[in-house]
C-alpha cells in the first residue's frame, strides 16, 4: 500500500507524493492536503505509537519515516483519513484495498515530436533485456531518447548493466562500492559497464525518475549519468541502500535490515544522496521537462 509520501508538518502530515494509479489517487487526494486523523485517530497519538524506543532525540528523516509507515496502513486492510484540503475544508477518504492493474515491465512508443521512449518498470527479470533490445532497435531512428523509470521498484545490476552496455563503445566505469567491515568500511572497488548489442544507441539520452525509483533504479540513472550518456530528469529518488542483508538479535528476536555494500557514483558520491540534474517538482510534468531537456541538447 506504499502509494504515498507525507512529511510531518506539526500536527499533520502533508502529502508530498502520489503513486500513479494507486487507491490514493483514485481517492482524489492531492499533493500538498493534509492529513489530520489516521482510522479516528490524531495524527501525534498515531505517531507515539510507532516511534522506535532506541530513539534517544528526535531524528527528522526518523520521523518522516514513521509518518509513511502510518498511512502506508496495515497489510490487506483499508485505511480512512481525515484530510484538510487546499480550500481548508476538512473530509473523510476512504482508501479500499486496491490491486493495480499489471503491466508490462517494458513498454516503448514514439513521441509526436520524433522522441523515443521508453519505460521499464523492473529491473528482476533477463527478458527484461530482451524487452529492451527490441525497443531500442524499433526506435533506432530516433534522434533523441528517454528512458522512464519512475515506476520501478528496482532489481538486478545483472538486468540493468546489459541495459547501459547498449550506450557506450568501450568500458566504462559506472559506480564505487565498499563492503561494510566492523565499525567501518573496506576499500573501494570499480563496477563496470561493458559495450553491447549490435548497434549503439549514440543520440542524447534523458532518464526519468522520482520519488517511487528504488534500489536498482536508482543505480541504473546514476551508471548512465557517469557513463556520460545521460541526463537525470525528476525528483530525487527513494534512497536506498544495496546489497540489503537481514539480521536478527539473538536477546530479542528483532529483526533489521542493512546496506552490506554501500553504492557510490563514479565520483565517489553516496547513491542515497544523488539529486537529478534538472529537478522536477512534485507533481509537475516530468516528461515535459525531459524534453525540453533533449531540445536544448539538439
Amino acid at each position: 500500500m506504499f502509494d504515498l509520501l507525507v512529511h510531518r508538518q506539526g500536527a499533520s502530515l502533508e502529502i508530498a507524493a502520489i503513486d500513479e494509479g494507486s487507491a490514493a489517487a483514485r481517492a482524489g487526494l492531492s499533493i500538498g492536503d493534509k492529513i489530520v486523523e489516521i482510522g479516528g485517530k490524531k495524527i501525534t497519538d498515531t505517531l507515539d505509537q510507532l516511534r522506535p524506543r532506541c530513539l534517544l532525540r528526535p531524528h527528522e528523516e526518523a520521523e518522516d519515516y514513521i509518518a509513511n509507515v502510518a498511512v502506508a496502513g496495515r497489510r490487506g486492510q483499508g485505511r480512512q483519513f481525515a484530510v484538510l484540503s487546499k480550500n481548508a475544508k476538512q473530509r473523510t477518504v476512504e482508501l479500499p484495498i486496491h490491486q493495480k492493474v499489471r503491466r508490462p515491465d517494458v513498454e516503448w512508443r514514439k513521441l509526436e515530436n520524433g522522441v523515443g521512449y521508453i519505460v521499464i518498470r523492473s529491473f528482476s527479470d533477463d527478458e527484461v533485456v530482451q524487452s529492451f533490445d527490441r525497443a531500442l532497435s524499433e526506435l533506432r531512428d530516433a534522434a533523441r531518447l528517454i528512458i522512464d523509470v519512475r515506476q520501478n521498484g528496482g532489481g538486478d545490476t545483472a538486468v540493468a548493466r546489459p541495459i547501459m552496455g547498449r550506450f557506450i563503445t568501450s568500458r566504462k566505469p559506472y559506480a564505487m562500492m565498499r563492503r561494510r567491515k566492523g565499525a567501518g568500511l573496506g576499500s573501494p572497488w570499480v563496477e563496470y559497464v561493458h559495450p553491447r548489442g549490435p548497434f549503439t544507441y549514440e543520440g542524447p539520452v534523458v532518464v526519468l525518475t522520482s520519488q517511487w525509483s528504488a534500489s536498482m533504479s536508482e543505480g541504473f540513472p546514476m551508471g548512465m549519468r557517469g557513463i556520460g550518456r545521460a541526463t537525470i530528469v525528476g525528483t530525487r529518488m527513494m534512497g536506498l541502500g544495496a546489497a540489503v542483508f537481514t539480521k536478527t538479535l539473538k536477546q530479542t528476536g528483532v529483526s533489521f535490515q542493512f546496506s552490506v555494500e554501500p553504492v557510490y557514483d563514479v565520483q565517489d558520491r553516496p547513491r542515497w544522496q544523488m539529486e537529478p540534474d534538472v529537478s522536477v517538482g512534485a507533481g509537475d510534468d516530468s516528461l515535459t521537462a525531459a524534453i525540453s531537456v533533449l531540445a536544448a541538447k539538439l
